[in-house]
């Protein structure tokens, strides 16, 4: 399980998550669905270590990641697939070999590498690219093989930083697919921040709504759908909220 108990972070002056507190059940799909700018990619960061906050603590598996020394917060990264907004791949590296790396790294041999990497590409549909380069790539073909990476290391957790960010409907849609697909045949818990509503319905078990770094709502999708609250009704309706951003 991974749990934000009473996060604060602030960047100067600007407040970004303030007191947030979420639990984030095993074996499920979790959306931080908000405006841009309302702490959403900070929360995340916050999992994997990358920024450690003012006040409070990450726990991950109860382990509080804000405390671990160097080794143990390497460790605990092997158990989480991070997928950037924008790939992050090596562009001097092929897929295959981008794939291979954090495999390497766990002691896999050669054969196990090779053969992992062309089962993570073959479940995001992108069979036989191994040879290629990202630049070769579309912008949704790359963040499948961002997936593709994410996947290949088995983990126990999978976390996406806006995945749909500049795809086309039609692109977003297959992406939705690859995640839901990517959860149910590996098992493994996933956190996806994005602001895509339409993302957000189609692959939550849960939805934590976040206004101005707080969680406003948490619920279902259908109890998200329904929701009374003026604030996150403003967000589904597509009006804008004074105040609503900052950081994402």
């Amino acid at each position: 399980m991974i749990e934000f108990q009473r996060i604060s972070k602030r960047f100067g002056d600007k407040v970004v998550l303030d007191d947030f507190s979420l639990a984030i059940p095993e074996g499920e799909t979790t959306v931080l669905l908000g405006y841009s700018g309302t702490g959403k990619s900070v929360a995340l960061k916050h999992i994997v270590g990358l920024i450690e906050p003012d006040a409070g603590d990450v726990a991950v598996d109860g382990q509080m990641v804000n405390q671990l020394g160097y080794d143990d917060l390497m460790l605990l990264r092997t158990r989480i697939g991070y997928v950037f907004q924008f790939a992050a791949l090596f562009d001097s590296l092929s897929v295959g070999e981008n794939l291979a790396l954090g495999l390497r790294r766990q002691g896999l041999e050669a054969s196990r590498v090779e053969k992992r990497v062309a089962e993570s590409l073959k479940l995001v549909e992108l069979e036989g690219v191994e040879e290629r380069y990202p630049a070769e790539l579309s912008g949704g073909m790359r963040k499948r093989v961002g997936i593709a990476r994410a996947i290949a290391l088995r983990p126990r957790y999978i976390l996406y930083d806006e995945p749909t960010t500049g795809l086309d409907p039609v692109t977003t849609a297959a992406m939705d697919d690859l995640m839901v697909r990517a959860r149910r045949e590996l098992g493994a818990t996933s956190v996806v921040v994005t602001h895509d509503l339409r993302s957000a319905f189609a692959v939550a078990d849960r939805i934590a709504f976040l206004y101005q770094g707080r969680i406003r709502q948490v619920g279902s999708v259908a109890e998200i759908r329904d929701t009374t609250d003026p604030l996150v009704r403003e967000f589904l309706e597509g009006r804008p909220t004074p105040g609503g951003g900052g950081h994402a």
